[in-house]
């Protein structure tokens, strides 16, 4: 019975009990149930995320309660991820608008913007910055926000990312941001950059195809990329060179299809970011590189669909 339940710290060790006890898939934003169940509640509460833990003794009034209990049955009964019940989601410290219009913003990628991407361009002056496969337009608003100094592009293939991604924008006052429509680079003809920063699709077909049921709500688009993950990659290494400046940054994710990365080109030095949890298949690439090896990259990327 929820009669007992009278805080908002017995709404939230409920919902982690419910969250656990119902085997929910945590991967969006959050990793486990306890702050999957702060967040649902005090969203329902009206009341800030960062709110002091004291007042989790507060009483909440029979419809407070009746409005949380609602969202805990949602997140359990239909699998919806956090951000799309809310409609927020946190990244680099910024608040994002988050939809099924994009994936929910979660890559590590942020620790590296609130880091400035050091040590990795160093004495490297950023003028013009890329984030290819914007999705909500996380990356690039937040490295335009810390960065007010840089014009940063946007691009992603999606419609209704695109649209995401302008409410981003406008949420977050990111006037140095201009967002493109554009197929990878397809678009981008004569644009040049210091730094390219994506985050593309890179599950594998096996894995899209076994990933629980929260990642339903998630457009495919986003997440689908061929037997081993590289499709969209391979291309992106290939093209790249064209529209780096000569001292230009490549910066990609490619998760767990880091391994077969290093199988496919393994001459290529590549150099693998390591987070405050350790490395998550984000690497660092320079233009001089890739053009060395470029002959490599094409035969392997002309081959992918």
């Amino acid at each position: 019975m929820t009669d007992e339940l009278q805080t908002i710290i017995d709404l939230i060790r409920y919902g982690a009990s419910r969250f656990n006890a119902a085997g929910l898939s945590f991967g969006h934003s959050y990793d486990n149930a306890i702050d999957e169940a702060t967040h649902l509640t005090l969203h329902a509460l009206h009341l800030p995320h960062d709110i002091g833990p004291a007042y989790g003794q507060s009483r909440v009034t029979l419809a407070e309660k009746e409005d949380v209990l609602g969202l805990f049955l949602r997140r359990i009964e239909e699998r919806i991820p956090v951000a799309y019940l809310t409609g927020e989601a946190w990244f680099a410290g910024l608040s994002f608008n988050s939809d099924p219009r994009a994936l929910v913003p979660r890559s590590p990628i942020a620790e590296l913007i609130e880091n400035g991407f050091e040590p990795w361009l160093g004495d490297r002056e950023v003028r013009r910055a890329l984030d290819l496969c914007t999705g909500s337009g996380c990356i690039g608003i937040a490295m335009a926000h810390y960065n007010p100094e840089w014009q940063v592009d946007a691009a992603d293939i999606s419609d209704d990312a695109l649209a995401l991604a302008q409410s981003n924008k406008s949420r977050l006052h990111a006037d140095n941001v201009r967002l493109l429509k554009s197929d990878l680079f397809s678009a981008l003809q004569g644009e040049h950059y210091d730094l390219i920063v994506t985050n593309p699709p890179y599950v594998t077909n096996t894995e899209t195809d076994a990933l629980p049921p929260e990642y339903d709500h998630e457009p495919e688009l986003g997440l689908r990329a061929g037997a081993d993950g590289l499709d969209l990659a391979l291309k992106i290494l290939r093209d790249a060179p064209l529209h780096l400046t000569d001292r230009g940054l490549l910066i990609c994710e490619v998760g767990e299809a880091e391994e077969a990365l290093a199988r496919l080109l393994p001459e290529l030095p590549l150099a693998w970011v390591e987070f405050k949890v350790g490395q998550m298949g984000i690497f660092v690439a320079d233009r001089h590189d890739l053009v060395t090896h470029h002959a490599r990259i094409k035969k392997l990327a002309d081959k992918r669909p």
